[in-house]
């Protein structure tokens, strides 16, 4: 009777419930606990701990004004203010809308900010690559670039869509978290486009069915993973990663676009109310003209182009420009030579007209920004050769006379462009 007695006076030192009215009372030293109470516990714990990661996650964001991210891209990529303007604000907007999500600072709870994907349209080696890496570097988060070209329709030869987050998981170090707030680059988006404006009749696994794939990602929605990479199947390990909070931007060259730009601008002049914008256009930079329609037209569909709200365009790079890439910029192609003799004790300088000649050169097989470096690597490969094995020598000058010898003997003049 006396232990009966006992057991019915034993209670949960933490919510009072008697042994009765628990499933499972443990007992410790001095009290006792029971089973609601740990799971409580354990709800209070978890939410704790999520709190903490979150904070301190967002704590290393370094979240700058849009004038302070443009300040910065100015330091690595040369020209480009639209588009640098245009992803300033679409990322500042993002990351400024997790943060206000994080601390639960919004005043209306109702107003739920959305995504700002972007799109950037331009030619090759314009720096939309560039632009990407650099955006991703200042901001202290995941980076990952996806080539849109190896992606194929699900049950394909080729990759899944869903393998472009596998990236963005190994850029994170396998972190859920901070891959769900990180910067997916795609590239080459333009070679998913179908071939006309019509839908296809038969089925295009490695166009239209790639952008329909792309959909759910963009938009925001919970995918499960492989963690390595490759296709998927029923028996592999997924790990689930929810896109809401990751900000995709898509860049291509879009080759061709100019001329549905041409024809649409065309089409707006026919008539007797011509406006006088239209005498201003400027037939050399006709992308800065882009607009959804062309996109469209050039066989990207409509929900796709929707859940990309922010179009961009890169300008074509000139000669000046392209002669302040060689120099200006911290990461300057000139600069990188020039530490990497440094490297081996030894000092180089080009004599005047050089940067010149390699800059017309470019001009001449538009190649953009990295064609500067394939020229620049044709001239110097025998001194970057020869230099490091004779110690003897301690400074070198590149003459414009033998960057024309060096660059008529490799197989890079005999590039031809129609």
């Amino acid at each position: 009777m006396a232990k009966e007695k006992e057991e019915k006076e034993i209670k949960c030192s933490f919510c009072g419930r008697s042994k009765q009215g628990t499933d499972v009372l443990i007992a410790g030293i001095t009290g006792h606990i029971c089973n609601h109470c740990v799971t409580q516990a354990q709800t209070i714990v978890r939410d704790e701990v999520s709190q903490r990661t979150n904070a301190s996650m967002f704590s290393a964001l370094h979240l700058l004004k849009p004038h302070d991210i443009k300040k910065h891209l100015d330091e690595y990529v040369i020209g480009q203010d639209e588009a640098k303007k245009v992803l300033s604000v679409a990322v500042y907007n993002h990351y400024k809308r997790l943060i206000q999500t994080q601390s639960k600072t919004t005043h209306k709870d109702d107003i739920e900010i959305e995504k700002s994907n972007v799109i950037m349209v331009g030619e090759t080696g314009t720096g939309k690559t560039l632009l990407a890496r650099t955006i991703a570097k200042v901001l202290n988060v995941p980076f990952c670039i996806a080539d849109a070209t190896v992606l194929t329709e699900a049950g394909y030869v080729g990759e899944d869509v869903e393998s472009i987050l596998s990236r963005l998981l190994q850029a994170a170090d396998f972190d859920v978290a901070a891959a769900e707030r990180g910067i997916v680059f795609i590239d080459e988006l333009d070679k998913i486009a179908r071939k006309s404006d019509n839908p296809s009749i038969t089925r295009d696994v490695s166009g239209e069915g790639v952008q329909q794939g792309l959909l759910k990602l963009l938009e925001g929605s919970t995918v499960g993973v492989p963690p390595q990479g490759g296709r998927k199947h029923p028996e592999q390990k997924m790990v689930q990663v929810n896109t809401k909070n990751i900000l995709f931007i898509c860049g291509g060259a879009f080759d061709g676009i100019t001329r549905h730009i041409g024809n649409r601008l065309n089409t707006q002049a026919i008539g007797y109310s011509i406006d006088n914008d239209v005498e201003s256009i400027d037939k050399e930079n006709l992308l800065q003209y882009v607009s959804p329609q062309d996109i469209k037209r050039f066989g990207l569909i409509p929900e796709l182009i929707g859940r990309l709200p922010v179009l961009t365009y890169l300008n074509p790079l000139d000669a000046d420009t392209l002669l302040r890439i060689l120099t200006e910029p911290k990461n300057a192609l000139i600069k990188q030579y020039t530490h990497l003799f440094e490297m081996d004790g030894v000092k180089i300088k080009f004599e005047k007209g050089v940067l010149d000649y390699i800059v017309e050169k470019a001009m001449e097989f538009k190649l953009g920004a990295r064609g500067l470096r394939s020229i620049c690597e044709a001239i110097m490969m025998d001194m970057m050769y020869n230099t490091p094995s004779d110690a003897s020598v301690k400074e070198i000058s590149v003459s414009l006379r033998y960057a024309k010898e060096k660059l008529k003997k490799s197989m890079l003049n005999k590039l031809k462009v129609a």
